[in-house]
Formats: structure tokens, sequence, C-alpha cells
């Protein structure tokens, strides 16, 4: 076996997943995973940075070292409980925590996208090496460094004979669409739009809970047609790929600028589950548009968003042709896509293999993604 460890925190800021993954040909596999939730100070730290319009280093310097903390306690829980020792593990592969990102900068600015991540740190607390800092290369490139699990996508779930489109529900929605292992078109992919960050913090601004389970509440509103005619107007939605977005673009204050008064919270949340729907509707005709001889017929959700019956009903009510079928069905349990996209992105940068895929990301060629950081 070839062990590494992914280590994934999402834009929904809920936990940083851990996941052992058996890197060894001819596919990865998943072998142990574990959570560890974001403390209420941390995250209401993150969330305060990813929004602020200045921060001091102090501030940076704190969080990172929380986060970092967080990282190796994720590790040192997932190698217990799991019976795996340090040094059975080549590398982790850590995502870090996206703060801001901005591929195409600001005002003609230089673009960026910065992760808070302390690799070498990570890699004192733990004795294992560490690979990090995945997304610069490709912007380097003149990429959108973003999404970079379509290839890892590619490696677990490309069929021989089937077109497929591999849906990730996280803070942000990111589309995958594969072709068959047979056919010559490249692989492509974007991200759609908001998804959980928004459903999730309306929720809590009106229910106080972090999420809304199942999407109940979200399932006893209304879809309102109007609110959701303006909030499908952003010029986003009409972007043609690559691209790639997330809180910079997307928040509540982007929400509240659509809202005229007097709307209900709970229609507020249905409507936002539609807009998810609609827009992920929206990217798979883009797709089709850029590639027309696709015929996908089944649909992959994975992420935090899969678990959310009321959101997986609204994507099929707007995709009637295609057939949602759970990640776990094929392998790969939903909620772990993404750890485990990193700790194949390290093992890809160990063995000087590209990470990314210029038919998503834009970048001018394959690149080898990340820098490596020795114990």
């Amino acid at each position: 076996m070839s062990l590494y460890i992914g280590l994934m925190s999402g834009t929904s800021l809920d936990a940083i997943d851990a996941a052992l993954v058996d890197c060894s040909v001819p596919a990865p596999r998943l072998l142990a995973t574990r959570a560890a939730p974001l403390p209420e100070a941390l995250r209401d730290s993150l969330l305060r940075l990813c929004h602020a319009e200045a921060a001091t280093f102090r501030e940076l310097a704190e969080a990172e070292e929380a986060f970092c903390q967080l990282q190796a306690q994720a590790v040192t829980e997932l190698l217990e409980a799991s019976g795996t020792a340090a040094a059975d593990v080549v590398a982790i592969g850590s995502h870090g925590q996206t703060i801001e990102h901005a591929p195409e900068g600001h005002d003609g600015g230089a673009p960026y996208t910065l992760q808070l991540d302390n690799p070498s740190r990570l890699s004192e607390l733990t004795g294992i090496t560490v690979v990090a800092d995945f997304r610069r290369r490709d912007l380097a490139a003149g990429g959108q460094a973003a999404p970079l699990a379509p290839a890892f996508h590619q490696a677990l779930f490309r069929h021989p004979e089937e077109w497929r489109l591999v849906l990730n529900l996280g803070g942000y929605a990111n589309l995958t669409l594969l072709p068959p292992a047979d056919h010559p078109a490249e692989v492509l992919g974007f991200d759609s739009g908001p998804a959980n960050a928004l459903l999730d913090g309306w929720y809590q601004r009106h229910q106080g809970g972090r999420f809304d389970a199942d999407g109940a509440w979200g399932a006893g509103g209304r879809v309102d047609a109007a609110l959701l005619a303006r909030l499908l107007a952003d010029d986003y939605f009409q972007r043609p790929p690559p691209k790639s977005t997330g809180r910079e673009h997307f928040h509540l204050a982007w929400l509240e600028r659509h809202l005229v008064g007097g709307e209900s919270p709970r229609d507020v949340q249905a409507t936002l589950a539609e807009l998810t729907a609609a827009s992920v509707a929206l990217a798979i005709e883009q797709l089709s548009e850029r590639l027309p001889e696709a015929k996908p017929a089944r649909l992959l959700p994975c992420g935090g968003g899969a678990h959310n019956p009321y959101l997986l009903d609204r994507l099929q009510a707007r995709l009637p042709a295609l057939t949602l079928t759970p990640c776990a069905e094929l392998g790969w349990p939903a909620d772990w896509l993404e750890a485990g996209a990193f700790a194949w992105l390290a093992s890809r940068r160990l063995n000087g293999l590209p990470g990314n895929l210029p038919s998503v990301t834009g970048a001018r060629g394959p690149r080898v993604l990340g820098g490596v950081y020795a114990p």
C-alpha cells in the first residue's frame, strides 16, 4: 500500500475532514476517515477573515495556528482510530482554509488565491511530510486554480462507456463532466454557483443552528419566483467557463441586495435551494454547448448537500433526464471526496505527475501542484 492522508476544510467551515487513502494503482481506495469539528471561536474567526476588508498579522497568525493545531489533532485521531503508524504514511495533502479566492484579481490587480495553512508547522506536529499550496501553481500558469477535484473524479468515476456528471455540493457547487474512457473529449468542469454557504448562512441567521437538517426548514417554504429571477440575473451564471467562485462573490450581503423587504425567511431558504438547482441546470447547459455530443445519464451528488433531500428533489425536478446516484454506490462516500482528492493530489506531487486539468482550470498546460515540507 501507498498511504496518504488528505485534509480538507471547505467553504462550509464545519470541520476539518481527514481521509486515509491507499493511492496504489490502479485506483485510490478510502481506508479510514475522521472529522474534527471547528470550534465556534475558530469558525467565527475564519468567517471574519473571509469577509474582512483588512486584517492584522496577529489575527492571521492566531487563526492559522489554531487551524494547524486542529489539523494535527485530526491526523492523530485518524491514525489512532485506524491503527496506522505515522511512519507508514507517505505524506499529508493539506488544502488549508481558503480566505479569499480571486483568480482574476480585483480592479486590474494581480490574480491571487489565499489559503491559511502552515505546512511546516503541521509537519513538525505530526512527523509526516506535508504537501500543500496546491492552487497557486495552476494560477501561475494562467488557470483559475479551481476546481481541482475533477482530476480525482476522473481517477475514481470515469466509466468505459458512460458519460457521467459529478456534482460537489459543498459551500459552493462545482460540476465535472466525465466522458467515457475511450472517448477523445477532455474532462470539463467549473464552479456552478452557491450551495451550502448561502443555505447555511441564512438558516443560522434565522434559526440559530449550523445547517438546515435534511432541508426540512426550506422544504416548508415557497419558492419566490421574482427573487429567484433577480438572483439568477447575476453575471456569473452566464459567464463562460473556465470560472470559479466563492464567498468573495456569493455571500449574505449579496443575497440581501436582491431582497425587496418583507420576504418570509423560510421562503428565502426555499428560493436559495432552488437557486442552487437552477444554477446547476444552467451549468449543465453550458457544458452541453461546449460538448454537444455529451449524453450524460447519471449525476453523482457529493459533499454535504448530498444529504439534503429537499435540495436533491429540486435538482431532480430541474434535471428529469438524469438519474441521481449516490457516490457510495460507486465505491466512495459523498462526504469524503474532497479530502480524498487532496491525499491523491499529494501522491501525484511526490510522483512528479500533474494534478490539474487545463480543460477545467484554463491553465496553459498540465502542472505538478504543491510544495513539499519534510519533517
